[in-house]
């Protein structure tokens, strides 16, 4: 940590630099010079090549460290870029109020690579009851502004979270609402500093700041997890084995440095609330190396592992998660000797802690296979879903597909290790929209399976997630028969005659595409980009997927690329036929509508209606186009169906092994029992349908076409209940499944004359 600044443009009262016991920062330069920063570069540049590091960590800290000023900063970071060139690669990050932001200091960050926290502690309320200026005004209001600006597109690159420090007289669901909705890569939660002399305050009296944290953990979950919590992170990581993401958690040995504005290098400076001089080593960048520095007592004693706590802590079940909170935590002050003071204590935080932990983990546990809330199976199993319903399954896909994307590196050739690194490097945003993509499962599995590795798609995945989100990247791809394909953007086809090129030199610069350096408009001859396109109807928006290597999944090949002819009477068909599917049949058409993401043409004959969905690309399907938009209405409903009963398959057992082939009513080949389920579970909506359109026309069933196939659909689905039932193999979900399909093909039974 560098302390490129020394004082703030704000009053803080909960600041440990400031307003707790060390006062040090008021003889120290204002800024750092650019003579100290040099040394403070070189000891860094040493270090690093003396243990042979592969990448250092480094955050200009204050203070605040705007202060220092945009081009002095710039200046700083160049400095520590020229001084750890041929020596290791470095993590640049800074941490700040965030009320210098504006647009020329952003496009700084960004360019120089410098990610920025900005610290907010919530709403309006929140944030203004500690977070204010030398004359009593909030912060919030400017804070949000430069989160905002930082957040947009053109910047997301240098954004790397927002720093929250909690207070418990504040609503913890009303300060995390605040934040998540601001769209952070991250968010970390810091419990106040304090130690045993100077206790946090406990309104309650128990254990307020677990309760509080412990409100957040359930909201942050019911929401399904939708940005990164570190506090929240590190609990489950070092459940599993795994490391913490936080010094506040965890045995690993302490491993941070801080160099002041003049140079001497200090302890972490949280210990700056522990006592005036608490941090200090005597040490100094003109003189000393980071490894004497490394050799001070107090850095060695927050090195000692479990050996470093308190008996107390080394009995406790949680230790090796805990790690005895953080060390100034731990302080008190003896009745007698060491000046300095004393660690050999639990956390002043040691019974929230306590139940912090035992509840993430009871959480863990639970969620371990993701479950649907009650209400939400059952509108499933009626052969519906809202919104809400899909949106859940989508999250468990999600889940899914990012589990599989761990499993294809670990199964690829590691000739492609670069793009790897690339994809293992995605801010959260950026992976998001690489988990985005319906095909990436495939292509996944097609990988663990094989062993064998596409070997330009790992590069494909993270330039279009960049590229997507706004970002910085640059990579060769590897041609696959002389296309590349971006997911979620489009395809590269370079033709036959353009050479022997087997590679094309993709960039992404601000989040704009460029091939061998050239804009999109402006490609090199020989070279033609075929976007992804979109059909569209009353605000819903699907991809028309053409151009995707990994689309053709079908019994029944896909289609070439579309002429604009062949779109056109797509996109007329679609918006025709999701007119019927709003008026007609709404209770499918909001599941659709959340759930549909990609849509893939096949090649069948002339007027044959074919239509499949694979069960590894939640959200998409393939189809012919079939003759009207009626017929289309019913294939999209169908076929939807199957994406969500195949989302239900991957999140619970329905049936139990075996059971045999059995004859259904759709067709003239035994099936095995899941097949039966799949088949059962669309054709109740085919039947829901025929049922609505014989109601529309006010005929009774048997006088009408319409009428009839309902209730052909609506008993051949009772007959494939009866038949799952009777092999004797749904499980207790499965026979709840099966209960209210049951119920619904009851329901529609003609209406009596």
């Amino acid at each position: 940590m560098v302390k490129v600044h020394s004082r703030c443009d704000l009053a803080c009262d909960h600041c440990y630099v400031y307003r707790h016991a060390d006062q040090s920062w008021r003889g120290r330069p204002v800024t750092m010079s650019p003579e100290t920063f040099r040394l403070a570069a070189g000891r860094i540049a040493e270090h690093a090549a003396a243990h042979r590091l592969d990448r250092v960590h480094v955050v200009f800290h204050g203070g605040e460290p705007l202060l220092a000023g945009r081009e002095r900063l710039r200046g700083f970071a160049r400095e520590l870029r020229r001084a750890l060139g041929g020596v290791c690669d470095l993590d640049l990050r800074m941490q700040t109020n965030g009320l210098r932001l504006d647009d020329a200091f952003c496009a700084m960050l960004a360019e120089e690579g410098i990610v920025t926290g900005i610290s907010l502690d919530g709403d309006r309320a929140s944030n203004d009851r500690h977070r204010i200026r030398a004359d009593g005004s909030g912060s919030h209001e400017s804070a949000v502004r430069a989160i905002r600006r930082l957040g947009a597109p053109r910047y997301r690159s240098a954004f790397g979270g927002i720093l929250c420090t909690v207070d418990v007289a504040n609503d913890p669901v009303a300060v995390y609402r605040a934040l998540a909705e601001l769209g952070p890569p991250g968010i970390d939660f810091l419990l106040p500093h304090a130690t045993w002399d100077r206790p946090p305050p406990r309104p309650r009296g128990g254990t307020d700041y677990a309760d509080w944290l412990i409100a957040v953990h359930r909201r942050w979950t019911a929401d399904g997890k939708p940005v990164r919590i570190r506090l929240f992170e590190s609990i489950t990581r070092l459940a599993n084995g795994g490391t913490s993401l936080t010094e506040a958690l965890g045995t690993g040995s302490s491993d941070l440095l801080v160099v002041e504005t003049d140079g001497a290098v200090e302890q972490a400076d949280w210990l700056k609330a522990v006592a005036h001089g608490a941090p200090e080593t005597g040490f100094h960048v003109t003189r000393d190396s980071f490894d004497d520095a490394g050799g001070h007592p107090g850095v060695r004693a927050q090195r000692r592992g479990l050996d470093g706590l308190s008996a107390q802590c080394r009995a406790c079940p949680v230790v090796a998660v805990c790690g005895g909170g953080l060390y100034g935590h731990r302080f008190r002050t003896p009745q007698e000797g060491n000046v300095r003071g004393d660690y050999d204590n639990p956390s002043v935080y040691c019974a929230d802690l306590l139940e912090l932990i035992r509840h993430v983990q009871a959480a863990d546990s639970d969620a371990a296979v993701h479950g649907l809330p009650p209400a939400h199976f059952d509108e499933l199993a009626a052969g519906h879903g809202g919104a809400e319903a899909i949106n859940e399954l989508d999250r468990a896909q999600r889940g899914l597909r990012r589990v599989l994307l761990a499993a294809a590196h670990r199964a690829a050739p590691r000739s492609a290790e670069t793009a790897w690194e690339a994809i293992l490097r995605l801010p959260p945003v950026a992976l998001e929209a690489a988990l985005d993509d319906p095909h990436l499962r495939v292509w996944a599995l097609d990988v663990c399976e094989t062993r064998k590795s596409d070997p330009g798609r790992p590069a494909e995945i993270a330039l279009a997630a960049v590229a997507r989100t706004g970002g910085t990247l640059g990579l060769g791809v590897p041609l696959r028969d002389g296309t590349l394909h971006l997911p979620g953007l489009g395809r590269l086809v370079v033709d036959a005659d353009g050479g022997q090129r087997q590679e094309v030199t993709v960039s992404v610069e601000a989040g704009e595409l460029r091939f061998e350096g050239r804009r999109l408009g402006a490609l090199p001859v020989g070279m033609h980009w075929q976007p992804l396109r979109h059909i569209e109807a009353d605000g819903l928006e699907v991809a028309l997927e053409d151009t995707d290597p990994y689309r053709d999944r079908y019994r029944v090949a896909a289609a070439e690329r579309l002429d604009d002819d062949g779109f056109r009477t797509w996109q007329r068909a679609f918006r025709a036929a999701w007119r019927i599917i709003r008026a007609e049949h709404p209770r499918y058409a909001d599941g659709i509508a959340a759930g549909l993401r990609a849509v893939t043409p096949l090649a069948a004959p002339p007027d044959e209606v074919v239509a499949e969905t694979s069960r590894h690309a939640f959200g998409a399907f393939g189809m012919a186009l079939p003759p009207s938009a009626e017929e289309l209405a019913l294939l999209l409903v169908h076929e939807f169906q199957h994406v969500k009963l195949g989302a239900l398959q991957d999140m619970y057992d329905l049936l139990a092994p075996g059971g045999g082939r059995h004859t259904v009513a759709w067709r003239s080949d035994a099936r095995p029992l899941d097949a039966v389920l799949q088949g059962a579970y669309a054709h109740l909506a085919v039947a829901d349908v025929w049922r609505t359109r014989a109601l529309r026309t006010g005929l009774e069933a048997g006088t009408d076409d319409a009428a009839a196939r309902a209730d052909h659909w609506r008993i051949a689905v009772l007959d494939a209940i009866g038949t799952l039932t009777g092999a004797g193999t749904p499980t207790g979900v499965g026979e709840r499944l099966l209960a209210g399909m049951r119920a619904a093909a009851e329901a529609l039974a003609p209406p009596p004359s």
